[in-house]
């Protein structure tokens, strides 16, 4: 062989060994990232099993309850117990960072929110608050209803997450609540900062429409520029700076006149939550995400639903309204007028309790029950009076035992438990989640995905597949006279 030749071979072989030293490195290097992350990971899981303060080091962009921010008035309770029994520091929070803007869509680069502060004048939180207590039963009941308890185990009820959340848009003067007389004396206990004259208390269940109906027309009366923003007392959320900027965004779309409801991206073909259609961009500076909403839909069938999330044009409809007082009660007239003019009457002399009261009992009883969506969203929406912000937040409206399972730790191939971990027995079991709310021990051997909802006077065993359906044994339990326990 040439000089010339044993030359290139050397050189040739110089690289091969070049390039293993080097791939040698760069595995050794993702051995070493990989180790990290499980140390990282560990630590994580391990924090959330001693149920420390994590939102201490990163206090907004988590789960509700969880990560949300608490005001310095509220007190914190108890961490073991979802009724909130035991009370433990409240954490101050006394600035907030400036809110960046996130496109939901990827079109739009990151844009500051300007300012010093996150308050929007003029904006005014509307939080209805009522439920039966029948989808979570029998943890939840009538008088009890999912949104006063804490499900995150945190230290912070669903309605109390929900008011940390918005309170830096509106402040505790412009955020309101409207509730059932049963409901009234717990949220007040766990709402100090409430405002009395803002706590509106209807005298019996209509739906959302004569709930966030009623809000407006006291609001429009007190300021008739009011923007008013409807959120449920009882969804988790996280990722609080994309909700905070999504609601910012659909302000500036109400005040041309929309109604704005907030579109949530689906994780998964779901048939029970509805769906909206995306329409047109709007095109508007302050909002450049905002598009019309196209249609509605109810909750579909699986095979629909798929095909729904196929196409990239559909969001989940969590029943999130922002619009101007006054525009809500246009479209209300338009659609429903003799609900419109009976609103109207209650809100004309709402600030006199003993007028209210004659008033209520008079018109209260004959106004029709219906959602909003039905009533004045989708006839809305196919004239084009209706837009969709949307939004990257996660969101679940917890309506049964398997999505609460979904937001629980767990260890691996162990079922979820709600309460005090050490009530809690297992072997060879995987999935499911456990409530042991009796304070007795609860033992389970090769039974995987079960649902055990052990309550001082009720227990309750069923399947994740058919937790949907427990509302069905709540009303048999009333029929079979076991109204107590409801």
């Amino acid at each position: 062989m040439s000089s010339s030749s044993e030359q290139s071979v050397h050189a040739m072989f110089t690289q091969i060994m070049q390039a293993v030293t080097q791939s040698h490195a760069e595995i050794a290097d993702l051995r070493q990232e990989c180790a990290d992350l499980r140390l990282a990971n560990a630590s994580l899981e391990r924090q959330i099993r001693e149920g420390l303060q994590y939102n201490l080091q990163f206090p907004r962009n988590g789960t509700s309850g969880f990560m949300t921010p608490s005001p310095p008035s509220p007190q914190l309770r108890g961490k073991l117990s979802p009724f909130l029994s035991h009370a433990i520091p409240s954490l101050a929070v006394t600035s907030y960072e400036p809110l960046y803007r996130p496109s939901p869509l990827g079109d739009n680069a990151l844009t500051a929110f300007h300012g010093g502060s996150r308050d929007i004048p003029g904006f005014y939180v509307v939080i209805p608050a009522g439920g039966a207590g029948t989808r979570l039963w029998p943890l939840s009941r009538e008088g009890h209803p999912k949104f006063l308890l804490d499900l995150t185990l945190k230290g912070r009820s669903l309605i109390q997450a929900t008011w940390d959340r918005l309170l830096p848009l509106s402040s505790a003067s412009r955020t309101t609540v409207v509730a059932g007389p049963s409901h009234v004396k717990s949220i007040r206990e766990q709402l100090p900062d409430l405002l009395p004259h803002n706590l509106f208390c209807e005298p019996g269940p209509k739906d959302s429409m004569a709930a966030i109906g009623l809000a407006a027309a006291i609001l429009a009366k007190r300021d008739p520029h009011a923007v008013i923003g409807s959120f449920a007392a009882d969804h988790m959320i996280s990722g609080d700076d994309a909700f905070l900027s999504a609601v910012a965004e659909a302000v500036e779309v109400a005040q041309k006149d929309y109604l704005v409801t907030i579109g949530i991206a689906p994780s998964h073909p779901s048939t029970g939550f509805g769906y909206i259609r995306l329409g047109d961009k709007l095109g508007f500076k302050d909002a450049p995400n905002a598009r019309l909403v196209s249609s509605f839909k109810e909750k579909p069938d699986a095979r629909t639903a798929a095909s729904y999330i196929a196409t990239g044009a559909y969001r989940w409809n969590a029943g999130m309204f922002v619009t101007k007082a006054t525009f809500l009660l246009e479209l209300l007239k338009e659609y429903k007028p003799t609900l419109h003019n009976g609103l109207l009457k209650i809100a004309e002399v709402w600030d006199d309790e003993s007028a209210r009261q004659l008033v209520l009992n008079d018109v209260w009883s004959s106004l029709e029950k219906i959602p909003i969506d039905n009533a004045v969203a989708e006839p809305a929406a196919a004239e084009g009076r209706v837009a969709v912000v949307p939004a990257t937040f996660g969101w679940d409206d917890v309506g049964d035992f398997s999505s609460l399972a979904d937001l629980l730790p767990a260890e691996a191939n162990q079922p979820r438990v709600l309460g005090e971990g050490s009530l809690v027995l297992t072997e060879q079991v995987a999935g499911g989640i456990v409530v042991p709310g009796s304070g007795r021990l609860i033992a389970c051997l090769g039974v995987d995905d079960l649902v055990i909802v052990d309550m001082p006077d009720t227990l309750l065993v069923t399947t994740r597949a058919r937790s949907q359906e427990v509302k069905r044994l709540v009303k048999k339990c009333g029929d079979a006279g076991w109204k107590q326990l409801l």
